[in-house]
């Protein structure tokens, strides 16, 4: 044990001598989830919009106010035809266009449904779809008044007509629907690939350039030993990390923790199993410091981001990728991330992640430490 001691401290003095690598473990991550936390970001607010009035009555402007009083569009300029909407799209300066016929005020005051035509800039398809549905909703929100103030003017309850259906949605665990709230956790598993995969491959094969571990190699330590020393205080490090991104997320970006800290930093252990198993492993397959880093970020670090649901969602991937993403540990950490800090799910939810994330753990780790100790023979 005194033995296993000693080459914990002997890693941790390493890394404090390494300038290079004490911002990356600290800096790093914090600048990572300042970039993702600020740049990923789906909400769309003051969509830029161009309106058609072609009726000009004190109706159609009450309908262009609605859409100018709101959070989500903004007023950029006014044309007379629908055709003259398109340059503003072409040339950016316009997302959306909304054309007002003419006979709306007329079509109104006669109680009819009243038309209006929205046009938007499809090549930012996120966007398009939002600010159609934004519009969507307040263009139903019109037509209801519209609907309540014919029934009044004709001598009836100023209510919905019998048998009519309102849906009133609720969203749960993100009422607003941020999307930062969805993107913010997920820079934690990716900090805890970088911490926990990709530097210490890197340690490992510096230390078979630089003949190091041969030197320990013929000591009297145990391959287990050796090992469990290096893998370690980067594992130590990746909790010092969870600890910190976690304020952050909570102090910068008001992403709220409704589950227990405690049991997101142990189901985190359960990661760092595998993501330091991986990391071992990639270091037994490469021999030499840039192909440790370009093997872990290509091979590893980027299809895992991809296939694992951390940003996209894998019920849209084809079949064989979900099949893939099954053996992929951030599957498994991703629904964690999630559950613990939106949903507030314990561990009687979360159990069957947290079995698969112990499975490929130990099963990466038996396989990386039999080629290590291959390795050192």
């Amino acid at each position: 044990m005194f033995a296993l001691l000693q080459v914990i401290i002997k890693e941790f003095l390493q890394l404090r001598h390494d300038r290079k690598m004490i911002p990356m473990l600290i800096v790093g991550p914090l600048a990572q989830l300042l970039a993702l936390g600020f740049a990923a970001n789906l909400d769309v607010n003051l969509i830029p919009m161009v309106v058609v009035d072609q009726d000009r009555s004190p109706e159609s402007a009450r309908l262009v106010e609605r859409f100018t009083g709101s959070r989500y569009f903004s007023f950029v300029g006014a044309e007379d035809t629908a055709e003259a909407v398109e340059p503003w799209l072409v040339e950016n300066r316009a997302s959306i266009g909304l054309v007002i016929a003419s006979g709306y005020g007329e079509a109104v005051a006669a109680g009819r449904t009243p038309e209006v035509q929205l046009l938007a800039d499809g090549t930012d398809a996120n966007s398009a779809v939002l600010g159609m549905g934004y519009a969507s909703r307040i263009v139903t929100g019109a037509s209801a008044e519209l609907a309540a103030a014919a029934i009044a003017r004709a001598g009836g309850p100023a209510v919905r007509p019998t048998g009519a259906v309102e849906l009133v949605p609720r969203v749960f665990y993100n009422p607003d629907l941020k999307s930062r709230w969805f993107y913010v956790p997920a820079v934690l598993a990716m900090v805890l690939m970088l911490v926990a995969l990709i530097l210490p491959s890197m340690a490992v094969v510096r230390e078979k350039e630089i003949g190091t571990l041969e030197q320990i190699s013929v000591t009297p330590l145990q391959p287990w030993q050796l090992i469990v020393g290096k893998l370690v205080p980067f594992a130590i490090i990746g909790i010092f990390d969870t600890l910190l991104i976690t304020g952050a997320a909570r102090v910068i970006f008001g992403v709220p923790l409704h589950g227990s800290l405690l049991l997101l930093v142990g189901l985190t252990t359960l990661y760092l199993l595998n993501t330091l198993g991986l990391g071992l492993l990639m270091s037994t397959i490469v021999r030499n410091q840039q192909q440790a880093m370009m093997g872990s970020s290509f091979a590893l670090m980027i299809p895992m981001i991809y296939l694992s649901g951390l940003i996209f969602p894998i019920e849209n991937m084809p079949r064989i990728f979900q099949l893939i993403s099954r053996a992929i540990p951030v599957t498994y950490y991703a629904n964690i991330l999630r559950g613990v800090f939106l949903r507030g799910s314990g561990i009687d939810v979360l159990w069957p992640d947290a079995l698969a994330l112990l499975g490929l753990g130990l099963l990466t780790l038996v396989l990386a430490s039999m080629r290590f100790k291959k390795s050192l023979d």
